[in-house]
């Protein structure tokens, strides 16, 4: 088994959670929504103990992802998203909210993910689920090994993301949570985008909007 850790730094102006994902084997490494403060980010992976390759995005709100195309630029790696969350939020400033903040920018992602995906990577395999419902093609990446389940805006500690912004929908974010979150076993700790951790079990008995 090989020794993973997960990290958080809390970025840009509406205090994001990124998540940095470590195999201290070979000290290659991954990162889930970069929101912003590339400088901060650069730090850590400019350590040889951080060896950055890949980018993973939970979907496509400015504030998670500010920072990708300053990381991929610097790191020559590729960026990962949905293939739905590439087509219909990424690529638009008006629906991935980048123009509303006055910073309006696109992101053509490198590797397009499918619902259900298996992918290989530092070592570990991340299971790609497909969870709209706070943008059209989110995507959640859940950690075997870890038991653990970056969550980006779809899920957080007694709560979920909003759906009021473009492509969101409240009924396509309930069934994503009761259907492909919820059957994740008890133990399985949720990182999300925004608060504090939590776990599948907690929340599937004390989430209000369930």
């Amino acid at each position: 088994m090989a020794d993973l850790k997960i990290f958080q730094k809390t970025l840009g102006e509406l205090s994001t959670n990124c998540y940095i994902m470590v195999n201290h084997d070979t000290n290659e490494c991954i990162v889930f929504d970069p929101a912003d403060e590339a400088d901060v980010l650069k730090e850590i992976f400019n350590s040889p103990t951080f060896q950055l390759k890949g980018i993973f995005l939970t979907h496509g709100h400015i504030d998670h992802i500010g920072a990708a195309l300053a990381l991929k630029e610097a790191y020559n790696v590729p960026i990962y998203a949905s293939k739905e969350e590439n087509e219909q939020v990424l690529m638009k400033v008006g629906v991935n909210l980048s123009a509303m903040f006055g910073n309006p920018m696109t992101i053509d992602a490198d590797e397009l993910l499918k619902d259900g995906q298996q992918l290989e990577i530092i070592g570990t395999t991340l299971s790609c689920i497909l969870t709209p419902g706070h943008t059209a093609g989110g995507m959640c990446f859940y950690c075997e090994e870890l038991k653990s389940l970056i969550a980006g805006d779809t899920l957080f500690c007694e709560s979920v993301g909003r759906t009021d912004f473009p492509t969101g929908s409240g009924r396509e974010l309930e069934r994503s949570v009761r259907e492909k979150l919820f059957i994740l076993p008890d133990d399985t700790k949720v990182f999300p985008g925004h608060m504090n951790m939590t776990t599948i079990g907690w929340e599937k008995e004390n989430n209000p909007y369930f």
